[in-house]
């Protein structure tokens, strides 16, 4: 049995999955704090993956890195050679768990009581420093929870993967596209067994996100008695 699918997954899973932790909390804090009519709107462009039909947000990244487009060709005149490469199922991955990212952290961000952010612009705390030492650390379950919750996204990826990066043995066949083209072919025990893979992989990451929040939970409850 080739197990490049599962090795594919895994590394496009993790890739994505760091990139998008550092532009969905970016993201979220710059859009949280704005005081720009155009809030609404930049908050709707970040989360609208979220709600467009997976196979349409590929097409929307062929249209930005295919060959055949106005803009796709510009793209790739400056030497990005995305469509059809391992690094195309990364950035698939990334754009469709980027608002899962971006909305729990923005939410676990809003939820952090002012008192402490007042209190440590009293002590002259510069934004910078209070947003790394008050909100963040404050912020951590829902980060946390967000970063688990892009990582599954991430493995079960498969409309906008097919679009941008193919089905090509052992550099984009990730184990749902493996899935979809083994059972189209009839092969549905081996589909069965990535089936079961994934399952077992997803449910162990919302298992041990569910513990870990238990414990902190827990941890914070004993740190206030």
């Amino acid at each position: 049995m080739d197990f490049s699918p599962f090795w594919i997954s895994i590394k496009t899973a993790f890739a994505s999955t760091a990139i998008t932790f550092f532009l969905g909390i970016g993201a979220a804090w710059i859009i949280a704090n704005s005081k720009s009519r155009l809030k609404g709107f930049w908050d709707a462009a970040a989360t609208i993956p979220m709600v467009l039909p997976p196979t349409v947000v590929g097409y929307i990244l062929l249209l930005i890195f295919g060959k055949n487009t106005a803009l796709g060709h510009i793209v790739n005149s400056l030497g990005v050679h995305i469509v059809f490469t391992w690094t195309a199922t990364v950035v698939a991955a990334v754009v469709v768990s980027f608002p899962l990212m971006y909305k729990t952290a923005r939410g676990a961000f809003e939820q952090v009581d002012e008192n402490y952010v007042n209190a440590a612009k009293t002590l002259g705390a510069s934004g910078f420093k209070i947003f790394f030492k008050v909100i963040l650390p404050l912020s951590w379950p829902g980060v946390i929870a967000g970063v688990i919750l892009a990582f599954a996204r991430a493995l079960g990826e498969f409309g906008a993967t097919i679009m941008l990066a193919g089905n090509i043995s052992g550099v984009t066949s990730t184990m749902p596209v493996s899935i979809y083209f083994l059972v189209t072919s009839g092969r549905d025990k081996e589909a069965a067994v990535w089936v079961l893979i994934i399952m077992s992989i997803s449910l162990g990451v919302m298992l041990a996100m569910n513990l870990w929040l238990d414990r902190y939970a827990a941890k914070i409850k004993g740190g206030k008695r």
